[in-house]
């Protein structure tokens, strides 16, 4: 298929997948690299708490929480 093509059904809202080779895709700025944070208990049980809550993993929380704090801090709006 042709660029132009290719193009064309993007923009229409067809279904490009199949002209797509997705095993070489690759995420932008989303490479994994695992870290080890100690906590103390107090914090740890927070943390669970607020997952629950929200029914996501600690891990997940910490991610969102992590993100939202580095992405106002980009912005201009951390403290």
């Amino acid at each position: 298929m042709k660029a132009k093509a290719f193009d064309q059904k993007f923009d229409e809202g067809g279904d490009i997948t199949a002209f797509l080779e997705l095993s070489k895709a690759k995420r932008v700025l989303q490479k994994q690299r695992r870290v080890n944070v100690d906590f103390p208990t107090w914090m740890i049980e927070s943390l669970d708490r607020e997952a629950g809550k929200l029914g996501i993993t600690r891990q997940s929380i910490i991610k969102v929480w992590l993100a939202e704090r580095l992405e106002a801090s980009a912005n201009g709006h951390g403290t």
